[in-house]
């Protein structure tokens, strides 16, 4: 059986993703009204006062992973045999149910997420629960650079970076002195960080490409 496509998992989600399609059109239509100008200040911006309040003003945003990107979580954490897993950026918990349910086909594990905006801590921690899922996972609430500076598992086999882009470079940093060689990490978005992008490509700790809907996937070397 896969967890993923069972029920309770595979109702939620489906909930999940209709919502964040909604969602979506509606940050569209906000986004194409800021110049392009304005749009790197809030999307690519490492500057606290700029990504903490993109990310308040984006809290009924679902900012969710594609439909397709979650199965390739899915199937990343699976092939890596996964049970330790690291995810900046919960939102509303679409990626992080992919992941979840990962861990529960592989035996157990444990998933520690971190979310910025206390509303989508609040939602996730009742979908995660309501997906059957809460054992297998951790919420942490506030800001990455101090959420996943302690308590970390000894070895992190599967990263998602899904969070404030300009801060990709910085968890990257954190996290990797935990990462074991194989261990891999999925970036949504990542064309957003040309830093985090040459720290993968070129830096010789990582084998790396790009996929469809701007993801890039790496593994630790």
């Amino acid at each position: 059986m896969i967890t993923l496509t069972q029920p309770p998992v595979s109702t939620v989600l489906e909930q999940l993703f209709a919502d964040a399609d909604a969602s979506r059109a509606l940050m569209h239509r906000q986004m194409a009204a800021l110049s392009s100008a304005e749009r790197d200040a809030l999307m690519a911006s490492a500057r606290s006062e700029d990504y903490q309040g993109f990310y308040r003003h984006a809290k009924e945003f679902h900012l969710a992973v594609s439909r397709q990107t979650g199965a390739l979580l899915y199937m990343y954490a699976r092939m890596t045999k996964a049970h330790s897993i690291i995810e900046f950026g919960t939102s509303f918990g679409v990626s992080t149910l992919h992941l979840a349910a990962a861990l529960r086909d592989n035996g157990g594990g444990l998933l520690i997420t971190t979310e910025f905006e206390s509303s989508k801590v609040a939602a996730a921690r009742r979908t995660i629960a309501a997906a059957g899922l809460g054992d297998l996972v951790e919420v942490r609430e506030g800001d990455a650079l101090e959420t996943l500076a302690s308590g970390l598992p000894e070895h992190v086999d599967l990263v998602l970076l899904d969070g404030a882009k300009a801060l990709y470079p910085a968890v990257c940093s954190l996290l990797e002195p935990r990462l074991r060689a194989g261990s891999v990490l999925v970036a949504d978005n990542a064309d957003w960080s040309p830093e985090y992008l040459e720290i993968v490509r070129s830096s010789g700790r990582y084998f790396s490409q790009g996929l469809a809907d701007d993801v890039e996937v790496s593994i630790k070397l």
